[in-house]
């Protein structure tokens, strides 16, 4: 585990110089508890959230995931033959999962769009092309139109205001 966010981080260029800090939220087995990656995320300046004791459905994007996963029309039927196949199918669906499947959580842009940067012009777009269709047929418009702004925070287990108070000291300190 330690290895994979090492990787992981040092590919998006995260390290604890960060102003903003990354948090990762994982469920309370061993591999997310042991000592060796507590010090590589204390290292990197990551923060650790935990899932909740006895509560399956704590993560709502990964539970999206496997929801996405098992719903998907190329779902394999049938045991795959072996852990090459296994591994060549769950790396395109990822492919598609990241690139091309629009999220409606996230205002139908894809996570790369999202990780990038592109869904605030896309959504900025969308609003535009919204408020012009209004204009030309207000009688079509009962309300106003779809919000397109996306969230500037989300949260999983979002800090008690305690927490959060030394968590903007902790990064007022630092800046």
């Amino acid at each position: 585990a330690a290895q994979l966010v090492s990787r992981a981080c040092l590919k998006e260029r995260i390290n604890s110089s960060r102003k903003q800090p990354l948090i990762l939220h994982a469920d309370n087995g061993s591999s997310m508890r042991a000592a060796t990656l507590e010090v590589r995320l204390e290292e990197l300046g990551v923060l650790r959230s935990f899932s909740r004791p006895r509560v399956s459905n704590d993560n709502p994007y990964s539970e999206s995931l496997f929801r996405t996963v098992k719903y998907r029309p190329n779902y394999p039927n049938r045991p795959f033959n072996s852990k090459e196949e296994a591994c060549q199918w769950v790396s395109s669906f990822v492919d598609w999962y990241n690139n091309q499947h629009r999220h409606s959580g996230i205002k139908f842009v894809t996570p790369q769009q999202r990780h990038c940067g592109e869904a605030i012009e896309i959504c900025r777009q969308r609003s535009r092309v919204y408020e012009l269709a209004r204009i030309a047929n207000p009688k079509r418009w009962s309300r106003s139109i779809r919000c397109w702004k996306l969230p500037d925070l989300v949260w999983i287990n979002e800090p008690l205001a305690t927490q959060q108070t030394s968590l903007q000291v902790t990064l007022a300190k630092e800046a």
